[in-house]
This record gives C-alpha cells, sequence and structure tokens, in this order.
C-alpha cells in the first residue's frame, strides 16, 4: 500500500522532508507520493512519518497501490540495498 496526498493539502511543506524514501515531491498544485518509492517507511520507521506531521490529516493509504508489509519490505530492500545485491 503506497500512500496517497488528497486534494485538500495545503502545502505545507512538512511531508516532503520526512520521507525516508525521497517518495514526495511537489506536483502539479500540489504534493504528490511515488507509489514506486512509497514504503509506508516500513524498513525506517513504525509509522509513516508523513501522516504524522501532516497537520490537516490529509495523507490516506492509495486504494490503487495495495500491498502487503512483505511486498513493502521488499520495495525498501530494492531502493535502499540493490547495490549491495
Amino acid at each position: 500500500m503506497a500512500l496517497l496526498i488528497k486534494d485538500n493539502c495545503i502545502n505545507c511543506d512538512m511531508c516532503d522532508p520526512e520521507c525516508p524514501n525521497q517518495a514526495i515531491s511537489y506536483g502539479k498544485k500540489i504534493y504528490e507520493i511515488d507509489p514506486d518509492l512509497c514504503t509506508e517507511c516500513v524498513g525506517h520507521y513504525d509509522k509513516p512519518t508523513c501522516i504524522a506531521v501532516c497537520p490537516i490529516d490529509c495523507i490516506i493509504i492509495d486504494p490503487k497501490h495495495q500491498e502487503s508489509q512483505d511486498q513493502l519490505y521488499d520495495k525498501y530492500v530494492m531502493i535502499h540495498h540493490s547495490d549491495q545485491i
């Protein structure tokens, strides 16, 4: 499950620096999360940090990108340890 930033994002800049996978960037109008890089912080933290710092609770689980904890961990390994494999 990747995360999704809803349209009510106020572009407060809180989430972007918190993402350990650099999955968050500014899109056409609001911040967006790249589902190929989002691991919901699996491998880094117990809970997604972007959700924790969002002042208006506009970050949700993306229904179009459902992944198990194992799949999220595998993605984390590929992102951060591919040079060691």
